[in-house]
């Protein structure tokens, strides 16, 4: 890179890596998997431990800050007048919960081998201090710019993005909004969301005692647990469980799989399955306990939704991938989590007609959320001006996803008045109001 600014950057990043390093274990510490909600507190406990200790590192370092009582938080280099228009970095200090597998404290950032391993260390805490550092580059520094820039602090993304949703009811949006929640160079796309419970009837008379497994509706479990009030002599020895025995002459079979992200199933190995198979091919269970089972059986025979019929890909994303997530039993009913990952070739609509065949009479399915698939134009200056600037830095050649005739879907995870400046059109099979992307707006003065 030619420009001569980026000496002075990269000064500033290695004078303050200590500092940085520092910065992210402090964030890291404090666990902030959402909880019960409290007054102040609207994603519980750790969420709003996080996103206050974000807040107290901004201004150690000099920043102005807010915190919309708790919901959403921000630091700024300066204050800025209402209605003056603004750039944006947003992150996030939640985290999901820390699973299973670790061979030290998730919550102890330590360096192995180059790279910082901790829970959030990338998704999101380390990137929200680095945007906290950049902030501070530009007071330090003096320099000045055309729009003033604040770097907000979500504290819910993980799970329902509500503190996008309070930040976007109760403040000016800004008019270009960056996430460095991705892999670089830029993301210019995202897959659409669906997802929910499927719930049994209640199980009366069966051998199912208890049956918990996963974390998190979108990981991939890796262990799991079924409680049967039976012998462990009456069950079938299947591929990746254990038998023990449990109290008053039950067994527990524990099912040991290999865990991973829902967006990137491939290679692992759902323990919830497992059990199922397990189940299944002991032919102990009663007729609705063995109905639910199969509706189970076909959701984690593959993750491309092919044994759902749901497979679906098209020349922008990849292909669908589907996952059952968690299992738990309450008020005699087994409920299993899944999580759904779908391209612009599909409909949140179609989704749910064929997990409502699949279901028939055994499953209901409940709690049912989505959210489109968007992306927005390679060509648009925006991410041009994204891309171009980090090949010059990295001397790659990365390109973002291709330019394609397919609509782009505005939600919320898009918190910017870039969504709103854009034409509206009308689109078929869509479960929202859609737009098509000409170019992004350019700022005025």
């Amino acid at each position: 890179m030619l420009d001569s600014r980026w000496a002075s950057i990269d000064a500033f990043a290695e004078n303050n890596r200590d500092n940085i390093l520092r910065d992210i274990t402090r964030l890291v510490a404090v666990p902030s998997v959402e909880g019960t909600p409290e007054p102040g507190a609207p994603f519980g406990k750790g969420p709003k431990a996080a996103l206050d200790k974000a807040l107290e590192i901004a201004a150690e370092l000099g920043l102005d800050t807010h915190n919309a009582e708790g919901y959403i938080g921000w630091a700024q280099t300066g204050p800025i007048a209402d209605g003056q228009k603004y750039l944006a970095t947003i992150t996030h200090t939640d985290v999901v919960p820390e699973g299973n597998g670790w061979d030290a404290d998730p919550y102890t950032v330590r360096v192995r081998d180059g790279w910082l391993l901790g829970r959030g260390v990338a998704d999101d805490k380390g990137p929200s201090i680095l945007c906290l550092y950049a902030l501070k580059y530009l007071k330090d520094n003096g320099v000045t710019l055309k729009y003033p820039v604040r770097a907000l602090l979500g504290a819910n993304e993980e799970t329902n993005m509500h503190d996008v949703d309070y930040f976007a009811a109760h403040f000016e949006q800004p008019a270009f909004c960056f996430t460095p929640d991705a892999e670089f160079p830029v993301c210019n796309g995202e897959k659409g969301g669906f997802g929910g419970e499927l719930v049994s009837p209640v199980l009366e008379n069966g051998v199912i005692v208890d049956f918990v497994g996963g974390v998190a509706h979108n990981a991939v479990p890796d262990r799991a647990a079924c409680t049967v009030r039976l012998p462990e002599s009456a069950l079938k020895q299947t591929e990746g469980v254990t038998f023990e025995a449990g109290e008053n002459g039950t067994t527990i079979i524990r099912g040991w799989g290999k865990s991973g992200h829902a967006a990137m199933p491939q290679g692992t190995v759902n323990a919830i399955g497992l059990i199922v198979t397990c189940l299944l091919e002991s032919k102990v269970c009663s007729p609705a306990e063995t109905s639910y089972l199969q509706v189970l059986h076909t959701l984690h025979a593959t993750t491309d939704g092919s044994a759902l019929g749901i497979a679906a890909s098209d020349d922008v994303f990849d292909p669908l991938t589907i996952i059952g997530g968690t299992i738990e039993m309450k008020d005699g009913r087994l409920r299993q989590s899944f999580d759904c990952r779908y391209p612009t070739s599909t409909t949140a609509e179609h989704l749910t007609e064929m997990m409502t065949q699949v279901c028939g009479t055994a499953a209901t399915l409940e709690d049912v959320s989505s959210r489109v698939p968007f992306y927005i134009a390679a060509d648009s200056p925006a991410i041009q001006t994204l891309i171009t600037t980090y090949n010059d830095v990295t001397g790659e050649n990365k390109k973002p996803l291709p330019w394609a005739a397919v609509p782009m879907r505005v939600t919320s995870r898009m918190p910017s008045a870039l969504a709103r400046s854009i034409p509206t059109l009308s689109c078929r099979n869509s479960p929202v109001p859609c737009t098509v992307p000409t170019r992004a707006p350019r700022l005025k003065s």
